[in-house]
């Protein structure tokens, strides 16, 4: 290992490449709330040639590495391993060029999310990938993870966004497909291969998105329905009617409801009485005759489809209502230590995978507060279960539930925020032998030294 890092050191300079006694602590974790574990190395490359020089000796020297972005998953995939180098692309950040006549902008792989978002506006346009941690989270992260997050109804999963990128292979080769250009069908998309990959096969260190027009008269709104098969209900009248389409399409129920305002202090839009609220946001496109939301709503509640709503008049309104759904950013300081979940569940079971985890969790965890919520409309279910007493059994007793009820409903154990190590053990529930099989098929013809962000994803 000294070996190694003497060869790092000696191509890359001590600029780039640091010792594990002078790592960063932000360096040894990240949000997946497993240990802090300084890597042996940080190597922090400036352009593209540097991860190249650095991948190529530590392939030739078999030494892990493990690649890091903004360090806000949650799934243990950028948490490094003490024999492991980290290589972080925290320096590789800016956005490169607006092409305003073909809709997309490139940027470096580390540039923060917020910032890649904040130049697509300033060019009038917007970027379709959006997510809670959008300051700290970087956009070849949010690539390497195939993230989702609040608009992925509208403009689709990261890979939708994604027209072309730049990557480092395991033995140093950098590929190159910087392609602007919606339609381009010349042989493979090797670049599907590494969107969600998770560095397992690949360091992705340039991007080129697709960008999108901005939504006209953007309504936000918060619904009050009594069950999922209501929820259903709102989410196909809201698709066929809206004039410009339906933009967000949030599920809270009712635990997180009474959490947001009895214990975050968040204000309460309507009564706390109700099993289930839909954050929903429209668009009304060129029609500008009328409030376009109230009279969709109206028509739902003379039906008796929805039992309460609160449309916002204002951004500041809107706020307050986005308020509730993150108000979970707000656990980690307020509430009990939780074992979070992200999965998938078929939209046609959901209603009855609310009922099966609430009545599992606490059979098997007696005073489990259990609170669901999130992207429904794409499937996306989030929980946070909270047991009276936390220990590493009652963890992995509540992991063998929610997993367990996902997999007998047909789901996904990872719905957008990867694998990692935390869920590879759990991935054959999601995942048939022969589809694994491929897997590491791919695995071992891109990575055959195993080097890249090993123990992720693959057992």
């Amino acid at each position: 290992m000294t070996a190694v890092l003497d060869q790092l050191l000696a191509a890359l300079g001590p600029d780039i490449v640091t010792r594990r006694d002078a790592v960063p602590a932000r360096n040894a974790h990240d949000e997946s709330g497993l240990d802090p574990t300084p890597p042996l190395a940080l190597v922090r490359p400036r352009k593209v040639e540097d991860v190249s020089t650095a991948l190529s000796i530590c392939n030739a020297a078999r030494q892990p590495v493990v690649t890091q972005g903004g360090l806000t998953g949650l799934a243990g995939g950028a948490h490094p391993g003490a024999n492991e180098i980290a290589l972080s692309l925290e320096h590789m950040s800016g956005v490169e060029d607006i092409d305003r006549s073909s809709s997309t902008l490139t940027a470096l792989a580390g540039t923060p999310l917020q910032a890649v978002q904040q130049a697509a506006e300033e060019a009038g346009l917007m970027c379709g990938i959006d997510l809670g941690a959008r300051g700290s989270c970087s956009i070849g992260g949010n690539i390497a993870t195939n993230a989702g997050g609040n608009q992925v109804l509208r403009f689709g999963m990261a890979r939708k966004n994604v027209l072309g990128l730049e990557v480092v292979q395991a033995d140093g080769t950098i590929v190159r497909s910087l392609n602007k250009m919606m339609k381009n069908n010349a042989g493979y998309d090797w670049t599907q291969l590494f969107i969600g990959s998770e560095g397992t096969l690949g360091v992705v260190t340039r991007v080129v998105l697709g960008l999108h027009s901005r939504p006209n008269g953007v309504r936000a709104a918060l619904i009050a329905v009594k069950d999922f098969d209501a929820a259903l209900t709102v989410l196909h009248h809201l698709q066929a009617n809206a004039p410009g389409g339906l933009l967000v399409f949030e599920g809270m129920w009712r635990e997180l409801y009474d959490i947001a305002v009895t214990r975050i202090g968040v204000s309460a839009p309507m009564p706390p009485e109700h099993d289930l609220y839909l954050l929903v946001e429209t668009v009304a496109g060129a029609d500008t005759s009328g409030d376009v939301m109230e009279t969709l709503l109206a028509g739902l509640y003379e039906q008796g489809v929805i039992a309460d709503a609160v449309i916002a008049k204002s951004g500041a309104e809107s706020a307050k209502l986005w308020a509730l759904r993150e108000s979970v950013y707000e656990y980690n300081r307020l509430m009990p230590k939780s074992v979070g979940f992200d999965i998938s569940i078929p939209l046609n079971r959901m209603g009855e995978a609310a009922t099966r985890l609430r009545a599992e969790l606490r059979e098997a965890s007696p005073g489990v507060i259990t609170v669901m919520f999130g992207h429904v409309a794409d499937s996306n279910l989030h929980l946070q279960v909270m047991p009276e007493t936390y220990s590493a059994a009652t963890k992995q007793l509540i992991e063998d539930v929610v997993y367990g009820v996902t997999a007998a409903l047909g789901g996904s154990i990872s719905a957008e925020h990867g694998v990692g190590r935390l869920k590879r053990s759990y991935l054959r529930l999601s995942r048939t032998e022969p589809e694994l099989a491929l897997m590491r098929t791919i695995k071992q013809a891109l990575d055959p030294h195993n080097i890249l962000n090993p123990g992720r994803v693959l057992v």
